[in-house]
């Protein structure tokens, strides 16, 4: 019997969270970028690789908290 990778690690990873969905959709959208989102107590942490890209998603955060209907703060972050 034989499974396809797709079905293997559907079973094994849970499905994302709704808000880092819709987070992750709006950056590739809007900002052609991909990021990283991370939900802790009462953040949402957005992780970026360049800093001109946390600098373009600032304006957005407003937008993005009443897309995700959360009032969990949004920080952006640095990294890899």
């Amino acid at each position: 019997m034989s499974h396809a990778l797709s079905d293997i690690l559907a079973d094994r990873f849970e499905e994302e969270p709704e808000e880092i969905v819709i987070i992750k959709s709006y950056v590739l959208d809007n900002l052609d970028q991909t990021v990283a989102v991370a939900i802790r107590d009462q953040q949402l942490i957005i992780t970026t690789r360049s800093a001109a890209v946390a600098g373009a998603l600032r304006p957005h955060l407003f937008k993005l908290k009443k897309l995700c209907g959360t009032d969990k703060r949004l920080v952006i972050r640095i990294g890899h």
